[in-house]
């Protein structure tokens, strides 16, 4: 019990901005399973009215067979006078007619029962009375137990469906989304909206709801109940009950203010021995072991103290609210039987409290105290879940940069034929990346970009696929705007290779035809050989079927390149984007990528991005960019020949390539 305490109280509070506009959201996801909801509904419903009758069976089973307050009627009288005698002593037993004294009348008036057998019968009758009562008790118990598992299986069913739809939705978001939105979110906050803040709503969903609605149910039932059966009588008995209250929330705060400060002080200990660590050069250089020592057992010392005080709180609060229940249950004993014990009714209003009311009041207050410390210690786990949903409802309705046009239609099929026409872009409103660029390529040319980081050289290759959109002129393939067309017949046609290949968790095969997911094995295979990748793939364990690790660990990152090649080759794209995708291999490898490139280049128009020479010195035009300008354009031997700012970049970068094959002749 403790442990569960400790980890609810540990738990981070956040709470939520806008409770009324998220609890509608999962209303409406909710809406779809209502049948679910609807059984968990009467379910916890009649489990709750079990669980306040079965106090009143055993209250009725003590009025009816075993303790009759009819007996001290006469007493009554004396003290009050007949009629408020009557009044304050009615019968309280509603179970059955035939109670105690209705059984020793009956039993007594019969002439075929012996005097001497009547006490032995009348006993008996009693015990039979008993008897149903208990099997009633029994079934009630049996049918509580039932139906409480049953509204959790059925909340659980449909919070689960309701979860699949809202990572179901999540999922198409996030791929929906334009890159934009991963540029100014970090991929861990994302990540942590798909998976943390839905498993903290999951476990609302299965759990804390349905016990927080039952306890606040049964809570009000029995407070009710008590009300209406004696109302002086119950409002003594929950004297104790507001300080219960108040205790637990006090308890609870204090305690969840405690871990946040003991996770604080985690934070420092990791912190400091983290840094001791991977500072431990330093520390004995400059010979302050001693003073690094103090300071950890500073912060370790913090950290002690911040849970030794959580831990105080944590551990407090169950006896005391265990002594406040006794206290309670005091007050229920003492007061009722005042009032039995002088025959009167409680501050002479209502009726007599009978030894049965006394019991079922007993049971009744005993019942309030765990619904009281569930409520408080679960109401974190449901705040932190609204919380969760907000965060989720607002990746929802994020809404995509880039998007279809309403009229947009499919590209047809290409040629090649790319014009850039006074295109200026900016990733941040004010900060242009690219400033009036202009130039046209002609089907089947190769258009290499050169030039330093930060001038713009992504940023072309970006704008071609509509990963981001212009902010200024146009981008048109074939003399289609690339805006006025749908993104997906677009992208359908270009084919891209990075320097960064993501290859996924899944065989040579499927991820060689993840650019054309109906192509036959054949054609896959075809592929592969065109861009000499089948060499290595066939000598791998189990060849094109061999399942690659997360992100392809197991290969180099030529071979990763090269499926990533034979992946664009099966595409079979009139438009080839290739950025920088040989400037991390060896150079006998970008040789057999080149060649690659070579195969899937003939009759192509392509763009490279590249930081070796051998990509880029056969291009039919060379583009020089430096701050989001095209300060040059023309080819490899022109642009040597002015000795202008591709001199100076080829004379830095490429020079050193060029005399590696002199050297080696």
């Amino acid at each position: 019990m403790l442990d569960m305490q400790r980890r609810l109280l540990d738990q981070e509070t956040t709470k939520p901005q806008n409770v009324g506009v998220t609890l509608a959201r999962f209303a409406g996801y909710f809406r779809k399973y209502w049948p679910g909801l609807l059984l968990v509904l009467i379910f916890i419903m009649v489990a709750t009215w079990a669980q306040v009758t079965t106090p009143e069976l055993i209250g009725q089973a003590v009025d009816c067979y075993l303790y009759q307050p009819q007996a001290t009627a006469g007493m009554a009288a004396a003290v009050m006078g007949e009629d408020a005698a009557a009044a304050a002593t009615a019968d309280t037993c509603w179970w059955t007619d035939d109670d105690a004294a209705a059984i020793a009348a009956r039993i007594n008036a019969d002439t075929t029962i012996a005097e001497a057998d009547k006490q032995g019968a009348i006993n008996t009758a009693k015990l039979a009375g008993v008897g149903s009562v208990v099997l009633t008790l029994i079934g009630l118990y049996v049918l509580g137990a039932v139906l409480t598992g049953l509204s959790f299986y059925a909340m659980a069913w449909s919070g689960q469906n309701v979860l699949r739809d809202i990572r179901k939705a999540l999922f198409r978001q996030i791929h929906r989304l334009s890159l934009g939105y991963y540029v100014r979110h970090e991929a861990g906050n994302v990540m942590s909206r798909i998976t943390n803040d839905t498993d903290t709503i999951q476990q609302v969903f299965s759990n804390s709801l349905l016990q927080v609605f039952s306890s606040t149910l049964l809570m009000t039932w029995i407070a009710l109940r008590m009300l209406q059966t004696n109302f002086v009588y119950a409002l003594i008995s929950l004297l104790v009950v507001p300080v219960m209250v108040w205790t637990t929330i006090y308890f609870s705060g204090q305690a969840r203010k405690a871990y946040r400060r003991a996770r604080e002080q985690l934070g420092n200990v990791n912190a400091d021995l983290q840094e001791s660590i991977a500072g431990a050069r330093e520390v004995q250089a400059f010979n302050r072991e001693n003073e690094t020592i103090l300071e950890f057992q500073e912060s370790n010392a913090a950290n002690r103290d911040a849970n030794v005080r959580a831990a105080t709180f944590t551990t407090a609060m169950t006896p005391m609210l265990e002594a406040l229940g006794y206290l309670a249950l005091t007050i229920v004993v003492v007061a009722g039987g005042l009032s039995m014990l002088q025959n009167a009714p409680l501050l002479g209003i209502g009726s007599v409290v009978t030894l049965g009311l006394i019991i079922t009041y007993i049971q009744y207050v005993q019942r309030l105290t765990q619904p009281i410390q569930q409520i408080a210690l679960l109401w974190t786990n449901i705040q932190n879940a609204i919380a969760g949903g907000e965060r989720i409802f607002g990746l929802l309705d994020e809404k995509a940069d880039i998007t279809d046009k309403p009229d947009a239609k499919d590209l047809p099929p290409i040629e090649g034929r790319v014009t850039f026409d006074n295109v200026s872009a900016e990733y941040e409103r004010g900060v242009p990346v690219l400033k009036d660029v202009s130039f046209h390529a002609e089907p089947g040319q190769m258009i290499a970009i050169v030039g330093p980081t930060g001038a713009g050289k992504t940023t072309i290759i970006n704008l071609l696929p509509r990963f981001y959109d212009v902010t200024g002129g146009a981008v048109s393939i074939d003399g289609h705007d690339v805006r006025d067309v749908t993104i997906a017949s677009l992208r359908s046609q270009i084919g891209i290779v990075l320097q960064d290949t993501f290859l996924f968790s899944d065989t040579v095969m499927n991820n060689i035809r993840y650019g054309r997911v109906d192509a036959s094995d054949d054609e896959v295979i075809a592929a592969a050989k065109l861009v000499a990748a089948d060499t290595f793939i066939e000598k791998l364990p189990d060849g094109y079927q061999t399942v690659l690790g997360e992100r392809g660990s197991g290969l180099s990152q030529g071979q990763r390149q090269l499926i990533a090649i034979a992946r664009v080759a099966l595409m079979n794209p009139r438009l080839l984007i290739l950025d920088e995708a040989t400037s991390s291999v060896d150079t006998r490898t970008e040789r057999i990528i080149q060649r690659a490139f070579e195969q899937l280049l003939a009759g192509r128009t392509s763009f490279v991005i590249a930081h070796r020479l051998s990509t880029i010195r056969n291009a039919d035009l060379l583009l020089v960019l430096k701050d989001g300008d095209i300060v040059e354009r023309g080819t490899h031997d022109s642009l040597l020949e002015q000795r202008g700012a591709y001199y100076e970049l080829y004379m830095s970068q490429f020079r050193h390539e060029a005399d590696e094959p002199a050297a080696a002749d």
